[in-house]
């Protein structure tokens, strides 16, 4: 079964930069959509970022023109580079399959995904 690992996690501060990667075992991210969620303490799981299986992506607005979401299908991962990071960009940060085929949303939604990691902190703060 596909399983993922998100890593890349840490400790930066505001202004600073992350890439976080997203690695899949147990099968291929080659046909499916992949997208990064985030879930920060006492609110519901948002979506940050999704990347189609050729590549054409979508942001939530808070994010657009920091983040960048990329795969390289030959590694079986998909990455999440983080400019810019503000204080309230800290959260835990999940990636998960799209269940469908085709284009991303322009709001991943979390019933639309699956086979979802067990996260990576990150944290921001001064």
């Amino acid at each position: 079964q596909l399983q993922f690992v998100e890593s890349g996690g840490d400790l930066v501060q505001p202004g600073g930069s992350l890439r976080l990667s997203c690695t899949a075992s147990g099968g291929t991210l080659d046909y499916f959509p992949i997208a990064w969620f985030r879930q920060a303490p006492g609110k519901e799981r948002e979506g940050v970022s999704c990347i189609s299986a050729d590549s054409r992506t979508t942001y939530t607005d808070s994010v657009k023109g920091r983040f960048t979401i990329s795969r390289d299908n030959t590694k079986n991962t998909v990455y999440l580079q983080m400019n810019s990071l503000k204080p309230e960009d800290a959260a835990i940060y999940y990636c998960a399959r799209q269940r469908y085929f085709g284009v991303c949303p322009a709001r991943p939604e979390i019933n639309d995904y699956s086979n979802w990691g067990q996260g990576t902190q990150v944290t921001v703060s001064s």
